[in-house]
């Protein structure tokens, strides 16, 4: 196998060890401070500080989306040769292997189970020391990533004390607790700023595995933040006038993707909130641009952005600009929007998704996003916002549906209880995630890959009104349905139940009642 070695910049990493401490009265169902206090009395106060300063909060304490959890361990369960083995509560470690399995996870996920003795006592993280030994087989595996979920990470079990590697097998520790990460989209950075500090070190040190595939010989743009698999190829094309290409995307599908990633020109942050990733590669020496190349505006932007960037020629730079301008202005009169939207997701790309939109004519009212405002979103922020959009970062459900309520678009786009409340109200609407962020976004591509999609859900606005019409007295709520006999009002018993839950939850919260 050839060797790459790369010229990164060096610097140095202080560990601290974190004891075990008792502090089994933080469960997951203890509540987000009560958790974040036990944590930092078991020694996580660094952790707790980074996570605070990563990956702020919004007005309200977190976005109400899936266990973020669940981004981290997407990220390492498409890698090759990569072994994934959590450690928390087996309700939540079922949870996540299920929702990873329904979105596609063909192999199988490493548990460390924990009673709370072996919590209290250091056991655990014994445990956690034996499954790692027992899975690193090189034959295997490049690296196993082991991961606390809340519990452990409250009570400090300390995977920065296990070894870096068994057997030439990479051993990557990191902690996503519910109450630190806020939305599983930034728990994909959480994981791969872990990876990519590893093999920075890895890079530093020495010659390293060459990438899969014959290595660019140009340089190359690692773009950081999923998207659909043809807009690297976009992308790739829109740089070659340049002299440029596109590198690897981050997160990586493979370990030595890693050493590419940083390997190159520039980074481009196309989903601005992988602050982990790049303070690496600001400590690899390497120039971080924000946006991306969507709409004619934002791609123009982009291309002079990277190309003063990387030092090249202003005449390449004019030439790249000059052939998406030509491209991109020609598809957008034959690809036109037209009806109202309100826009919110939590992948990332919904200021990128907002940006298109506009630019396709559409009268976009509203764009919501779980994430939150960072240094390489703010031009599209501000874009946005001189084109009268209202914009909401670490925007909650009830923001949301404010919004929908208030614009009554033709069209809402959001996540699932948006699209349910829409649907309800006899409006189309369209999952973000599965429908919109999956297609293609960047350049020509972009401006013809949503308006068919968008217009089509528009378009069946009729549908929706034949539907309710039909459905018109049946009932809603309690007296939703066909009955034979007038349905009896249980109002008083709802109320009862949802004033012991409230009471079950203060006390909960409160420290009055733990569990895991």
């Amino acid at each position: 196998m050839d060797d790459l070695t790369l010229q990164l910049d060096r610097d140095t990493h202080r560990e601290t060890d974190s004891p075990v401490a008792d502090s089994s009265a933080a469960g997951c169902h203890g509540g987000a401070e009560l958790s974040r206090a036990a944590a930092r009395a078991a020694g996580n106060d660094a952790l707790m500080d980074r996570f605070e300063t990563d990956y702020p909060k919004g007005p309200h304490d977190q976005p109400q989306s899936m266990c973020p959890a669940f981004g981290s361990l997407r990220v390492g369960l498409r890698m090759r040769r990569v072994g994934t083995i959590l450690s928390g509560s087996a309700c939540c470690v079922y949870g996540l292997t299920f929702t990873s399995h329904f979105y596609g996870a063909k192999r199988s996920v490493g548990y460390v189970p924990f009673s709370s003795e072996t919590l209290v006592t250091g056991k655990l993280y014994e445990d956690i020391v034996d499954a790692v030994h027992l899975m690193a087989d090189p034959a295997k595996y490049d690296a196993i990533i082991i991961t606390n979920l809340c519990v452990p990470t409250a009570s400090g079990v300390p995977l920065q004390m296990l070894p870096k590697d068994i057997n030439g097998v990479r051993i990557v520790g990191i902690d996503v607790p519910g109450f630190g990460v806020p939305t599983h989209a930034e728990a994909k950075d959480v994981l791969s700023g872990a990876m990519l500090a590893y093999a920075r070190q890895e890079a530093a040190s020495g010659p390293v595995q060459r990438p899969r595939g014959n290595r660019q010989d140009k340089p190359t743009v690692t773009l950081v933040g999923e998207m659909f698999p043809a807009d690297p190829v976009v992308i790739g094309a829109m740089l070659d006038p340049m002299g440029l290409a596109a590198g690897p995307t981050v997160p990586v599908r493979e370990w030595r993707d890693l050493y590419g990633a940083l390997d190159c020109a520039v980074v481009a942050g196309i989903h601005p909130f992988y602050t982990a990733s790049f303070r690496e590669f600001t400590a690899a020496g390497r120039d971080i641009v924000g946006s991306a190349p969507v709409g004619l505006e934002g791609t123009d932007a982009w291309l002079s952005a990277i190309g003063a960037a990387c030092g090249v020629a202003q005449a390449k730079i004019d030439a790249s600009r000059n052939a998406m301008r030509g491209a991109i202005g020609a598809a957008l009169p034959g690809n036109r929007i037209k009806g109202r939207i309100t826009l919110s997701g939590y992948e990332g790309s919904e200021l990128l998704v907002g940006r298109l939109l506009v630019e396709l004519g559409a009268d976009l009212r509203y764009v919501g996003t779980a994430c939150p405002k960072t240094k390489y979103n703010a031009a599209d922020a501000e874009w946005l916002a001189a084109k009268g959009v209202e914009l909401r970062f670490r925007a909650s459900l009830e923001q949301d549906i404010a919004a929908f309520e208030e614009f009554r678009p033709d069209l809402a786009i959001g996540t699932t209880p948006v699209v349910q409340k829409a649907k309800e109200a006899a409006i189309p609407a369209l999952y973000f995630t599965n429908l919109i962020s999956a297609r293609p976004l960047m350049g020509p591509a972009g401006v013809a890959s949503l308006p068919a999609v968008i217009n089509a859900a528009i378009a069946n606005k009729a549908r929706f009104d034949a539907m309710n019409a039909f459905f018109e007295g049946v009932g809603s709520g309690d007296t939703a349905g066909i009955w034979q006999n007038v349905p009896e009002d249980r109002s008083a018993y709802r109320k009862k139940y949802a004033a012991r839950t409230k009471q079950s939850r203060n006390a909960v919260d409160s420290g009055e009642s733990v569990g895991c």
